[in-house]
């Protein structure tokens, strides 16, 4: 039996396609180049790694997310730890539906100033650490629960001025920062459509630590020549 990867290879297109297809009309597909979504990080190397979404790969199946929570949310069985149950809400990616038909991938930009680091009030400890900082191998903005007043100024600032991808709990502490799964993300591995790679790549790239919504207005532009309705 043929998985879902395997019938999307065969098929030869996507929904992203089918989609497409009905904005161009009879006359074939709508063109469009590879747009892309990043997520940068410095690994041990000093190289920015990065989670990049390939636009016209991804068909929004949403298995990033559950990947994402069910990895980071695990429990035990018959005193075995496994993966949870991968609810959507739980994940540190988010995706977002808009219309005409565009699904925006929101992620910890990771970024190499992080504002969110920054804004935190917390005393930096022994080691220059606040109760945000960035992981010393991987780069990853690492929330220290220990540590946190649960203030909510990481999530502000990240609103104000990137993704907005923080979104406090509520006591007010930090959820929805993507730690990388250890430099090994689990939603590269298990994506369907081979939309998400972890890779070397150059901060200056378009969609960089871009809001949902700028990123979504730009995409329904390229693929469909008019501005999203609105969205989920």
């Amino acid at each position: 039996m043929q998985n879902h990867k395997e019938v999307v290879e065969n098929k030869g297109f996507s929904r992203r396609d089918f989609m497409k297809s009905l904005a161009a009309g009879a006359g074939g597909f709508f063109l469009a180049g590879n747009l892309k979504l990043l997520a940068l990080a410095p690994d041990e190397t000093g190289k920015l790694k990065a989670l990049v979404i390939d636009y016209k790969k991804c068909t929004g199946c949403r298995t990033c997310e559950m990947v994402c929570s069910a990895v980071n949310n695990k429990i035990s069985v018959n005193g075995q730890e496994t993966w949870g149950l991968g609810n959507p809400v739980n994940a540190n990616i988010k995706v977002y539906n808009y219309n005409p038909d565009v699904d925006v991938h929101i992620v910890c930009a990771l970024c190499p100033d992080a504002p969110c680091v920054g804004a935190c009030p917390v005393e930096p400890d022994a080691e220059g650490r606040k109760a945000l900082y960035k992981h010393p191998r991987t780069g990853a903005v690492t929330h220290n629960k220990e540590r946190c007043v649960q203030c909510g100024s990481c999530a502000q600032a990240c609103k104000e001025n990137r993704t907005a991808c923080i979104i406090p709990d509520e006591n007010g502490a930090p959820t929805g920062i993507c730690n990388l799964c250890g430099g090994d993300p689990e939603c590269v591995k298990n994506c369907p459509y081979d939309a998400i790679q972890y890779v070397e790549i150059d901060s200056q790239r378009p969609y960089y630590a871009w809001p949902a919504d700028k990123i979504a207005a730009e995409l329904s532009q390229k693929f469909y020549g008019e501005k999203f309705k609105g969205g989920m």
